[in-house]
């Protein structure tokens, strides 16, 4: 069987999907086979493995860090938010259904045996599994029927770290707080405690971390600093989708639609890294008209985010917007730039249609079976700003409860898969797809955004732009912070 050890943190966002990801590549760096696992998962960014099975994109990009194969047992529950009170359930990388929050509360210890069945898969060829906990070990009012946290601690006997943000301020509370409030036996879990995302001078620390010590009765094995990562984001609490201001060095600046239910918004990270690119996510209207590119992404809840669009004024602006400057839509945002979204059996709610954008001829239609599947292919006969595309391969995957038909006569570039569903159409200005991560491969973005700068009469820097490449390096990076700063000795000692 393998080793195990568990990441846990004293609130979300704490950054145990990273520290996991970097402890997976230190492993593997040192010949471990790694497997990362979250039981549970809430998150709007997801992935779909190559065999058509969904699961949260921090462990997809987790088992990037780890140089293994992403799985679907590394995240068997993932719960997709489609309101504030419930969430669509997928288990096992397929969809049972909505639940209420309270509906799901009495369920989930029903799960239990599909955690452990994937849990035991990963052990059949894992030598260590790191796994990441949710939220806190210490929210009371749901610990008796904990599958995530100590529940999952105590379901493989793992020894836990506890990771507080330094970053968000009192620490020190954090972690001695949720220690006070696990029961005897939990806190004998945990091993050790983390000071994340510190900025400054970690002297300053020692008067604290020492009397932490010796009023918790754990050690803190390491300060891990304040770092800036282009690596893959789990959900809206992203620090991406509160980036308001320009580069004043930037070439390009792309707007972003934050729509009120934003989904892999993971999809533009490749122009996040091109030097001279500024990504900012936007809900004004006013702030899009200075971009040189506009992109609609995903959405969980494709109806209320389009009308969100038109009661907010941005669809106005979108239209203003694209008769002289580029709009591409991402899965739910291409589906918005068509005539009508028509949804009879109230697969995301109770509006039975909605007028979308109008840019593009294409009617969808909600369907409960959701589309998920990887795809490759290549950009045909691009024309306009999207030109130098034309030839360049794009892989990534599908996931997407419509299914769209263009509506009419159209004489521009429909590309189709091998069983004829569209996957992306291309006229004039506009472009939209159904394929999320389609500017990740290769040179893409760069060549868009160059496309993008020329229109202005300006150049970006040639630069290295592969993206799957820069996310080698962001992985390295991330382990050369995790080995210099956690007791890596300490670590290991638990996984013996």
């Amino acid at each position: 069987m393998a080793k195990v050890i568990m990441i846990q943190g004293t609130m979300s966002n704490v950054g145990k999907s990273l520290l996991v990801g970097g402890l997976c590549r230190v492993l593997a760096q040192d010949g471990y086979k790694v497997a990362p696992f979250k039981s549970q998962n809430m998150a709007l960014n997801s992935f779909v493995t190559a065999d058509g099975l969904e699961l949260g994109r921090a462990q997809a990009m987790q088992a990037e860090c780890a140089k293994v194969t992403p799985s679907v047992y590394m995240n068997p529950i993932l719960l997709k938010p489609t309101n504030d009170i419930g969430s669509q359930v997928i288990v096992n990388g397929e969809v049972v259904g909505n639940m209420s929050a309270r509906e799901y509360f009495a369920y989930k210890k029903k799960l239990i045996p599909d955690i452990m069945a994937a849990y035991n898969k990963l052990s059949e060829w894992a030598d260590v599994i790191v796994i990441e906990g949710a939220g806190s070990p210490a929210e009371i009012n749901l610990k008796a029927d904990d599958i995530v946290n100590m529940g999952m601690a105590k379901l493989v006997d793992a020894p836990v770290l506890l990771i507080g943000d330094i970053d968000r301020g009192g620490v020190f509370a954090q972690l001695l707080g949720t220690l006070e409030l696990l029961e005897p036996d939990e806190r004998q879990r945990v091993k050790g405690l983390i000071i994340n995302k510190f900025r400054g001078d970690k002297s300053l620390l020692d008067s604290g971390i020492s009397m932490i010590e010796e009023r918790g009765h754990v050690p803190v094995i390491g300060t891990v600093p304040y770092a800036r990562l282009m690596i893959d984001d789990e959900d809206s609490l992203s620090e991406r989708l509160d980036n308001m201001s320009d580069s004043c060095e930037a070439v390009v600046s792309i707007a972003v639609i934050r729509l009120p239910k934003i989904s892999n918004f993971t999809d533009v990270a490749p122009f996040e890294n091109l030097d001279g690119v500024s990504v900012r996510f936007v809900t004004n209207p006013r702030d899009i008209e200075k971009a040189d590119m506009v992109i609609i992404p995903g959405s969980k809840s494709t109806i209320s985010d389009m009308i969100w669009l038109r009661e907010s004024g941005m669809e106005a602006a979108i239209k203003r917007f694209v008769i002289n400057n580029p709009v591409v839509g991402i899965c739910g945002g291409f589906q918005m730039m068509g005539d009508t979204i028509f949804d009879p059996d109230g697969v995301e709610g109770d509006v039975a249609s909605v007028r979308g954008l109008g840019l593009l001829p294409i009617k969808t239609q909600m369907v409960g079976m959701k589309h998920r599947s990887q795809t490759e292919d290549c950009f045909d006969d691009m024309t306009g700003i999207y030109e130098a595309l034309s030839g360049e391969e794009f892989i990534g995957y599908e996931i997407h409860n419509g299914t769209s038909e263009i509506d009419g006569d159209f004489s521009h570039l429909v590309e189709r898969d091998d069983e004829g569903n569209i996957i992306l159409v291309q006229k004039e200005n506009i472009m939209g797809t159904y394929v999320h991560g389609i500017f990740d491969n290769g040179d893409i973005a760069y060549i868009l955004a160059q496309e993008l700068a020329k229109k202005k009469g300006v150049s970006l820097d040639k630069q290295a732009s592969d993206y799957m490449s820069k996310k080698e390096m962001e992985y390295e990076k991330l382990a050369d912070i995790v080995r210099n700063n956690l007791d890596m000795d300490f670590i290991y000692n638990l996984l013996k």
